[in-house]
């Protein structure tokens, strides 16, 4: 009973842990990598965690969506091999705001070292 319990509190705690880190990790690619389709953000995000922090496609798409709205990347389609693609870029205020998200992340990195006892 107490197995159940763990587990569905684990895939709470990973889900809120992860949505929010989800759209820093997203903006930080297309820092890093200029423009990218959505299954190339996939791709890049598996080969970069070792396939451990990868969303869905579903959640990918609702985050770029989200990131979209409020104006922090912007899409465009083009061809590639005969067939269209939308991809993604950050805009300005994109790397403006991703700017300040990575000193929140320095932040929360330097508070967990120290509760680990790491520094």
């Amino acid at each position: 009973m107490l197995g159940a319990g763990r587990e569905k509190a684990l895939k709470k705690l990973r889900k809120d842990l992860r949505s929010g880190l989800y759209s820093y990790l997203v903006l930080s690619l297309l820092e890093r990598e200029g423009e990218l389709h959505g299954y190339a953000i996939r791709k890049r995000l598996g080969e970069l965690s070792d396939g451990k922090l990868v969303p869905s496609e579903g959640a990918l798409y609702d985050i770029l969506k989200s990131l979209k709205k409020y104006r922090l990347v912007e899409d465009f389609w083009a061809e590639v091999g005969g067939r269209p693609r939308k991809y993604y870029r950050l805009t300005d205020l994109g790397r403006e705001v991703l700017l300040e998200l990575k000193e929140e992340v320095k932040t929360i990195e330097t508070t967990l070292m120290r509760l680990e006892g790491f520094e």
